[in-house]
């Protein structure tokens, strides 16, 4: 290997502590993380909770944050601000004293403290328009949006319709779908047109011209300007939406905290720097956030595949943009030159294919570059204008993307200068733009490529931007990198490395064969996907593989050395502690040990001769999380998971809808359309005009005129449970702000089971049901009291003789939004006691049950396995119950080598199940469980719903999800 030329670079000193840093960045974060400066201001807050930073010190006091000096840095300003947040002041923040996203007038001049925005010009309540009706929007948004259907089965459907109104002498909504249509394309708001241009290959041309050379290649694409002011305006972000970048602390410590976006380092330098020009001052940062990857869409008709690109702003809060609302939005499709085989790998295809990226990159964004120079006016969906000041931000993409955004060659990292054959050299410098463009203007091509990695006959499309570096604008990418390339293509397949090498092939694949039985034997959970059929199968995508990563550890302990599953619990609890939703200095410190660890152990894999070297891009990227989190805020606001989401919704969905002749177009148009009427439905929300339902509304109208007090509330009572899907799956987001957390009962009672306590016990086979009960309502009535239920006398406490009613499940709603949630973060999954599910044997479920509220994590907590649901009225209160058996715990602490707690099935002194009688409110959440399988091979007849039976010892699989991960310690 050849020595590469280095570039001399000054260190930083800190002034209080003397540590020096190699950067200016260190420093900066060093000194705010530290050091931080402060002073409080005399401002109204709002204490209830994190929200919108304007609306927590009120307009009057944003617009007093003063203004730096014209380039005076950050970390010598001594009028940074401090204010204080949350639930008792526990967090405060320190806004940027620059950009403050002063509100301002139409013409851009800053308003007074406490100024009202202007009232938009009013629409009539009953405004629908283009539509007639409530009823005709909602038809159009389920038939298009939600229900999808053909044109050809509208049709059917609408004259299925017509013909039944024919008696009544009325008409359906719609005549017909191309009416449908055409009223959607007359939505006004939010309309974005699609526009192309052509490129065409310019380069020298040889004298017998390869085929591509002479081909067209069209780029479609929105005004990503038009589209991003749209974004802004939207009533349905105000309140998710960071006008300022901020710095967030722990009163009590002063200690860092990351999350969202805006609360990351590059925006406040970002900040900084836009700051030295006086025209800036009181303006928004709007950072563009890019996303681009290849997609397939169909492989049994064709090859057909596409070329979205994604466009999201750094303003609106992670819950927002992975919340899969309109906060990642479409805005082109990329061209996809094709070949030969015979040209696909010759010099100048490539070079043409790279570079056309660029140059289409750099077509498309053009519009945001006088708004990156000057401020521009824009109305915001709190009805206030504000000044705004674009600069692009991260680019979401995987490995292979990466390389191509940043013009370096394969191997290599896009982030730093680690030569590609020794990429853990924990000396390497950063990658920058002015090192990049020092090294090209000295170096040749030759030299470039082999010895930093740099392609150095393209340009990046950031090049022509303002304030933008591509080194540092990549962001991390948990789906591709880790979950699919560093957990499913590097560490498991180096485990059937390490088995077929240790044991040969025969006995590996009884090994292997078991490990998936292991994996198929595993209870179901909700969110958990199955493998029944084993994990080889030719498609793995990244749901496919996520759900893998929950179960493998123990499938594989007994069969593969410690140090392989202290490996695999330091790999996953890196990626379930970064995509926590909240990031603290001390996660931070966290991860430097558990990747510490995860190096390690790893070595066990180069030991054994799996693998020569760990010179791997996509393990590599690890160790720049820790960074990226400073400057970017927590990475699943930023994940590629987001994008291939979208792919679903944007790409894969209205691709099925065309008629696969010149589909483009035809997904161009639906795209169109689904964006309208998503802007018309929170246009028409903002309004008020989409409280309750269709029917409701319509019923509320008629019971004002027709109906009594007592037949009104019967109504809602109907309408209630008309509005429980009970053939939904076992978990879903929650829209709406965030509550307490709670359980309720299935809202359908099971008619055909036990209506009485002694049934209950026949059907169950526990015969002392009835002192159970007795000792549940002793509990429940004298909860003071410490005497052995059985002491008390039946005349004080009679038990329970009536009526019962069985639930097969109860529902948990709780705050998760590290998970699938809603925008304010809320999470529901049911939890399941019934006799038969899905014509697969019993399913009864195992859940956290609250025992000690003073103790945090598993200590806390017990775990019981749900065996019915029943409630009950005795005295004129209402008892909704659980049947459970406990579960003990096995030691006073996680079990060291794998990380997760270990519980067996509780017994009475006298052998006997330790069952209770307790209150659902007890209940937290659903609790997986997975078989301690050691080294046994598992019988081939071990199905799911025996999983609970067939073992004596469990692991709490504190990586079923990622809430499971932050309370199962």
């Amino acid at each position: 290997m050849h020595a590469r030329p280095m570039v001399g670079l000054s260190r930083y000193v800190c002034k209080q502590c003397k540590r020096s840093f190699r950067n200016r960045s260190g420093l900066t974060q060093h000194t705010h993380a530290r050091h931080p400066r402060f002073s409080t201001i005399s401002a109204p807050t709002d204490n209830s909770g994190v929200g919108d930073p304007l609306a927590e010190v009120g307009d009057d006091a944003a617009a007093d944050f003063p203004h730096p000096e014209p380039g005076l840095d950050a970390e010598t300003d001594d009028n940074i601000h401090a204010v204080f947040i949350g639930p008792g002041d526990s967090l405060f923040r320190n806004y940027h004293p620059g950009l403050t996203g002063q509100p301002c007038n139409a013409n851009g001049d800053f308003l007074p403290d406490g100024t009202q925005p202007e009232p938009r010009q009013p629409k009539p309540p009953d405004d629908w328009s283009p539509y007639n009706s409530r009823l005709e929007f909602e038809l159009a948004d389920f038939i298009y949006t939600r229900n999808q259907m053909s044109a050809a089965n509208l049709n059917i459907l609408l004259e299925l319709w017509a013909a039944s109104l024919v008696e009544a002498g009325a008409n359906p909504i719609f005549s017909s779908y191309k009416e449908m249509y055409r009223t959607i394309d007359k939505t006004e708001v939010g309309d974005v047109k699609w526009q192309s241009f052509t490129v065409k290959y310019a380069g020298d041309v040889e004298t017998d011209p390869m085929p591509w050379m002479h081909d067209e290649y069209d780029i479609w694409f929105r005004d990503p300007h038009e589209v991003v002011q749209n974004m802004l305006a939207n009533p349905e972000f105000a309140k998710e939406m960071d006008y300022r970048p901020f710095r967030e602390y722990d009163t009590k410590s002063s200690t860092r905290r990351w999350q969202d976006f805006m609360s990351g380092d590059w925006a406040w330098r970002q900040a900084d720097i836009i700051a030295q020009d006086p025209d800036c001052l009181g303006s928004v940062f709007v950072p563009i956030i890019l996303g681009s990857d290849k997609t397939t869409v169909s492989v049994a008709t064709g090859q057909n595949d596409y070329y979205p690109l994604y466009l999201s702003i750094g303003n609106i809060r992670n819950n927002v943009r992975r919340a899969h609302r309109n906060g990642v939005v479409l805005i082109g499709f990329l061209a996809m030159p094709k070949t030969t085989r015979e040209h696909a790998n010759k010099d100048n295809f490539r070079k043409f294919r790279r570079q056309l990226f660029h140059s289409s990159l750099g077509h498309i964004l053009k519009t945001f570059k006088p708004g990156m120079v000057k401020p521009e006016v824009v109305l915001f969906g709190d009805d206030h204008y504000r000044r705004v000041v674009y600069g692009l931000g991260p680019y979401i993409a995987d490995y292979e993307e990466q390389a191509l955004v940043t013009c370096i060659v394969r191997n290599w990292c896009p982030r730093c200068l680690a030569y590609r054959n020794n990429l853990d050299d924990d000396n390497a410098l950063h990658c920058c733009r002015d090192h990049a463009e020092m090294l090209i203007a000295e170096f040749a091509l030759d030299a470039l490529w082999n010895e930093y990695g740099i392609v150095g006959e393209l340009v990046p499309f950031t090049n022509d931007f303002l304030r933008a570096d591509i080194y540092e604008l990549i962001a991390p990418d948990l789906l591709h990198q880790i979950i699919k390339g560093a957990f499913k293509d590097h560490l498991v397949e180096w485990v059937e490395k390490y088995l077929r090498h240790t044991h040969g092939d025969a006995r590996a694949n009884e090994i292997l064969d078991d490990i998936d039985r292991r994996i198929a034997a595993v209870a179901p959970f909700p969110g958990l996907r199955r493998f029944p059929q084993g994990r080889h199968f030719k498609q793995w995508t990244g749901d496919d593989s996520k759900a893998l990563m929950k179960v493998y550890l123990p499938a594989i302990e007994g069969h593969v050395p410690q140090e392989i599953v202290r490996t695999f619990r330091a790999f996953l609890e890196f990626c379930y502690l970064v995509r926590r939703n909240v990031l603290t200095e001390k996660d931070l410190d966290d991860l430097d040990e558990i990747l510490a660890r995860f190096y390690r152990y790893r070595e066990v894999f180069k030991t054994t001769g799996i693998v020569a070297n760990f010179s791997l891009p996509r393990q590599h990227t690890m160790k720049h999380y820790k960074q990226l989190i400073q400057l970017f805020g927590v990475p699943n606001g930023l994940c590629s998971s987001i994008t291939e989401s979208k792919h679903v919704k944007a790409v894969k969905k209205p691709y099925r809808r065309t008629n696969k002749y010149h589909a483009l177009g035809q997904m161009l148009l639906i795209n169109q359309r689904l964006d309208k009427l998503a802007t018309a439905r929170a246009d028409f929300e903002s309004r008020g005009m989409l409280e309750g339902t269709c029917l409701s509304t319509v019923l509320d109208q008629l019971a004002n005129h027709w109906l009594s007090d007592e037949d009104k509330d019967e109504l809602e009572d109907t309408l209630a449970s008309a509005s429980i899907d009970e053939s939904r799956g076992d978990y879903e987001d929650v829209n709406g702000p965030r509550v307490e957390a709670h359980v309720c009962l299935a809202r359908s009672r099971q008619r055909n089971r036990a209506a009485t306590i002694v049934a209950l016990a026949d059907e169950l086979h526990i015969p002392n049901l009835s002192e159970l009960v007795r000792a549940f309502l002793v509990g429940q009535l004298y909860p003071d009291d410490n005497h052995d239920p059985a002491d008390i006398p039946h005349l004080e406490c009679p038990g329970y003789e009536g009526k019962i009613s069985i639930y097969n499940s109860a529902s948990s709603t709780f705050y998760a939004p590290s998970d699938l949630s809603g925008v304010g973060g809320m999470h529901r999954e049911y939890i399941r006691a019934a006799p038969t599910w899905r014509q697969e044997g019993p399913r009864y479920d195992c859940a956290f049950v609250i025992t000690d509220p003073e103790l945090e994590g598993m200590r806390g907590m017990d775990v019981a396995r749900m065996l019915c649901f029943f409630s009950f009225k005795a005295g004129g209160v209402f008892y909704p119950c659980a049947v459970v058996r406990w579960f003990d715990r096995l030691g006073d602490a996680p079990d060291e080598l794998t990380g997760m707690w270990m519980v067996r099935p509780s017994f009475t002194p006298n052998h006997q199940r330790n069952l209770a009688v307790i209150h659902i409110d007890t209940i937290f959440r659903a609790a997986h469980l997975i078989p301690i399988y050691g080294r046994e091979f598992v019988p081939r007849e071990i199905a799911p719903c025996h999983s609970y039976d067939a073992f004596y010892g469990y692991y709490v699989n504190k990586f079923a999800d990622h809430h499971a991960f932050e309370i199962a310690y």
